[in-house]
């Protein structure tokens, strides 16, 4: 039975519904269902994109010559050929006194800017990065809050045809120098501080000192946030130019604002990769390709609209900031939240979506299984009237938490679990306003995408778990990775495992609602005697049992096979016995297999998280086999990792 069904007037409103009404009228088309629909969009790629550029009014100063050439080639196919736009055009299309965002910095501040705002201010911030010689091609980097000034500085960046790339103010000097370095920027941008659980931290001397250290930064614009900005003697720390944002937002008059015409496939975004291997990749994304895929997702897939208002739990250094603030380009209204997601005992979120009346609401899996364990219930606490979608990413959303969301959340909500990455600044799949919600499902693949799954020799397979895979090319590709002159990492990142095939990296099986269920990362997958086992598999039974806060499987490799080694923080109060250790195995046998059943299980102190909150298996498995650890400042809690090296019993 499905947990969530649309009801026929839901359907019947869906912006997904008149999309295909207007492709069956115009094409002479009739579609028996979603699913042949979807067929469809995989089957006719240049008819489906071609029609979601008109539907979704896509701004372009010189129409496309042709939606798709060299569509055999992966990598190498090109989109929209011909077509001249402007990404932050596009995002500012509504310049009227309706809500564009509304900030949150924990409980301290709230804020709020009309369309007309930030039309504003975007001008104005413009016009002095224009004064400043940013032009089409330079980098601008934001070590930045998720604050309303980070969004007006990547409009600013977009409107000139320049390229943005940013990472959350928490990240350590060596890990923003690693990122920024190597992509050269002119300009930084950064804000005083930021709130994180009640507490002030101030970003300046970081910010000095990662303008000294980056050559190529040859001005710094600091936001105020925290009111440390008037204190900072800016102009005695490096020989960059310093200038405080409220001074250049603050002028009476507002300039006008021109947009660069630039080609559909034109630098926007430079992002990060989780950099497993040496510094992190710095992945190229193009302002067409991000604009109509996060157009795709954002309109069709989870219905957004003019009177909706979305809401991510997220930072700057996480590719969802990057997907939201798209969400401009509807008219919907967008809350920015930074800071801790547990203040008010876990409850400040919800606090949020009733107080700022959110219609789509998203955070990740695990702060969902976060609330789980703990017990919150805000459908007894919190009205949630207004919410119509959860949405959830950053690791499996498990079978429980879907259970928990509609037992404890809110019983008559679209709970969609969505994943796709970094790699394609969008999604592979997620949710659907039109179709069921099954327990443990992403509910749909992408439209467009003609995502499958694969055995080990490239066969596709039909509800068998295998590598998911990307069979044709797909508007949001990367455009490249930086410094890759000869593409050969690019290559090998994406094209080694499968010919002229995008090879994701994650576990999954195709179910028979047409949905995915996600096993874990491939890279991540344990394979002991052989048998190839999904850590998400693991996961969903561990988290059953109250008394463990958290987890990390890992493969070791043991005596000519590998043995899977459980790692588990308990909570307060708890201990790791045999007792327990005997529950978890049996849990593990019930739920999953023997083979899911790990050979050891030992007690840390705490669990290494990426700052996006995902665990890091890679982190672990590459500190227990003595390898060397790579981009440390990509973790949240890098000095947990301490704990695993004085655990004998990974020894014997």
């Amino acid at each position: 039975m499905p947990l969530w069904q649309p009801t026929p007037e839901q359907i019947n409103q869906a912006n997904l519904t008149r999309f295909i009404s207007c492709i069956e009228k115009r094409r002479g088309l009739a579609f028996s269902d979603y699913h042949a629909f979807y067929h469809w969009t995989v089957a006719e790629p240049a008819a489906f994109w071609a029609e979601l550029w008109d539907f979704c009014g896509v701004i372009s100063s010189e129409p496309y010559d042709e939606v798709l050439v060299d569509a055999d080639r992966m990598p190498g196919a090109r989109w929209f050929v011909g077509a001249s736009m402007n990404f932050a055009e596009n995002l500012l299309r509504f310049r009227d006194d309706s809500i564009a965002l509304v900030f949150w910095g924990e409980d301290r501040v709230r804020r709020e800017m009309t369309y007309a705002d930030l039309y504003g201010s975007v001008a104005k911030m413009a016009s002095h990065l224009k004064s400043l010689g940013i032009t089409s091609g330079d980098r601008v980097a934001g070590m930045v809050p998720n604050i309303p000034e980070a969004v007006i500085a990547m409009l600013a960046t977009a409107s000139l045809g320049a390229i943005w790339s940013s990472c959350s103010p928490d990240f350590g000097v060596p890990g923003v120098v690693d990122r920024f370095g190597q992509i050269e920027p002119k300009l930084l941008v950064a804000a005083d501080g930021y709130y994180f659980k009640g507490r002030t931290f101030s970003s300046l001397d970081k910010v000095a000192e990662i303008s000294a250290l980056i050559p190529s930064i040859e001005s710094v614009i600091v936001a105020d946030l925290v009111g440390e900005g008037a204190s900072f003697d800016f102009k005695s720390s490096h020989a960059a130019t310093f200038t405080a944002m409220g001074e250049i937002l603050d002028v009476d008059e507002t300039p006008t604002l021109e947009f660069a015409q630039v080609p559909f496939d034109h630098p926007l975004y430079i992002m990060y990769s989780s950099g497993t291997t040496g510094k992190p990749k710095c992945i190229l994304h193009g302002v067409g390709g991000t604009l109509i895929t996060h157009l795709r997702e954002l309109v069709l897939h989870t219905d957004l609209r003019r009177d909706s208002c979305i809401f991510y739990a997220t930072t700057c250094g996480w590719m969802m900031w990057n997907w939201l603030v798209s969400s401009l380009a509807t008219g919907a209204s967008v809350v920015l939240y930074d800071g801790s997601p547990v203040l008010r005992d876990h409850a400040i979120l919800f606090d949020l979506v009733d107080a700022e009346q959110v219609t789509v609401f998203g955070t990740s899996a695990g702060f969902v299984a976060s609330l789980r364990r703990i017990g919150l219930r805000p459908i007894e606490t919190h009205s949630l009237q207004s919410l119509d979608a959860i949405l959830s990413t950053g690791s499996p959303l498990v079978p429980e938490s879907f259970d928990y969301v509609y037992e404890h959340v809110k019983r008559d909500v679209r709970l969609s679990s969505i994943s796709g990455g970094t790699d394609i600044i969008g999604c592979f799949a997620l949710g659907c306003p039109t179709i069921p919600v099954h327990r443990g499902e992403l509910q749909t693949r992408s439209l467009g995408c003609a995502v499958d799954v694969f055995d080990n020799e490239g066969r596709s397979l039909a509800e068998e778990k295998g590598e998911l895979v990307c069979t044709s090319p797909f508007p949001s590709m990367p455009l490249g990775f930086w410094d890759d002159p000869d593409g050969s990492k690019y290559h090998n990142a994406y094209f080694e495992r499968f010919d002229n095939v995008w090879h994701h990296g994650d576990y999954v099986r195709l179910t028979e609602h047409g949905g995915m269920e996600i096993y874990g990362r491939s890279d991540a997958t344990l394979n002991p005697g052989g048998v190839r086992i999904g850590t998400a598999e693991i996961y969903r039974q561990v988290e059953s049992i109250d008394r463990i806060e958290n987890s990390v499987v890992i493969g070791q490799r043991w005596d000519g096979d590998t043995r899977v080694v459980l790692f588990v923080k308990m909570q307060p109060g708890a201990a790791l016995d045999e007792e327990l250790c005997t529950e978890i195995k049996q849990t593990i046998r019930r739920g999953a297999s023997p083979r899911h059943v790990p050979a050891r299980i030992l007690q840390v102190a705490d669990i290494p998280m990426t700052r996006s909150g995902k665990v890091s298996e890679l982190a672990v498995s590459d500190l227990v086999h003595g390898r060397p650890l790579k981009n440390i400042e990509a973790l949240a809690n890098p000095e947990c990792l301490d704990g695993f090296r004085e655990l004998e019993a990974l020894r014997n």
